[in-house]
């Protein structure tokens, strides 16, 4: 892969988390895992990537008054200790188990995103005290997956009926901190990220060319063809791989 298929890439997968509040790590590490980029790798390069990408894309939310600040507050700080927690323990697992794990985690991000094509919104309702449980979960999920962080905390919120358009946003905007955590944790365990500049700088490039794009038209474009097609991809990528792990392939 060159870095032109990384700024594609990046590109492609900020576009679908901006306007849909989700899939930019799933659709990113299911992408470099299925290329023959480790686990781990894939993982810390994505987040490295994030850091930019959600930056972009906060401030973006934020200038368009997409973000609830009570719903930030309840997600950003039990976030980030899951995502290091998880990126803890995808580092320190090297083995075919954690691989495996991993690609029935994104089969299922898969279906979830999927099935959110097909549900409806409700009226928006506040942010209860569930909401942090639900970050840390989304942090943990997201560090050990290359990405969940919005299919977890996005798709759950949306289910439970808070506002599209906030959920989106405020979710999106506390990736960011959540992202940074991960990657320091990620830097700390790993070591030296320059072996993978490539990709990083690839998925930087696309994706903060789609940040804003993404975030202005968060309300407009239609969701429910896309969802489709991302759940589908990302389920029917982890099979394939999953498969291959089984020896059926």
């Amino acid at each position: 892969m060159t870095v032109l298929i990384y700024i594609l890439l990046g590109f492609v997968a900020e576009m679908i988390d901006g306007t849909m509040g989700m899939a930019y790590g799933v659709s990113a590490s299911t992408f470099l895992r299925a290329a023959g980029v480790p686990s781990a790798a894939a993982s810390a390069s994505v987040h490295a990537a994030e850091i930019f990408t959600t930056l972009v894309s906060g401030i973006s939310h934020i200038k368009l008054k997409n973000v609830s600040r009570t719903l930030f507050l309840r997600l950003v700080i039990p976030g980030a200790i899951g995502g290091v927690l998880g990126a803890y323990i995808l580092s320190r697992f090297q083995i075919t188990a954690v691989d495996i794990a991993i690609d029935v985690y994104l089969i299922v991000m898969g279906v979830v995103i999927f099935v959110k094509a097909f549900s409806k919104d409700r009226h928006e309702r506040e942010a209860g005290a569930a909401v942090s449980a639900l970050g840390f979960v989304g942090g943990l999920s997201d560090a050990m997956g290359g990405g969940g962080w919005g299919p977890v905390v996005t798709s759950t919120l949306l289910a439970s009926g808070h506002d599209t358009r906030k959920t989106i946003g405020t979710v999106n905007t506390a990736e960011f901190f959540v992202t940074v955590a991960e990657t320091t944790a990620f830097a700390a365990l790993l070591g030296d990220f320059r072996q993978h500049a490539s990709i990083i700088i690839g998925l930087i490039i696309g994706g903060v060319i789609a940040a804003p794009i993404g975030a202005a038209i968060c309300s407009k474009i239609p969701k429910k063809p896309m969802l489709i097609c991302v759940g589908v991809l990302v389920s029917a990528l982890n099979v394939w791989k999953l498969l291959g792990h089984a020896g059926l392939l």
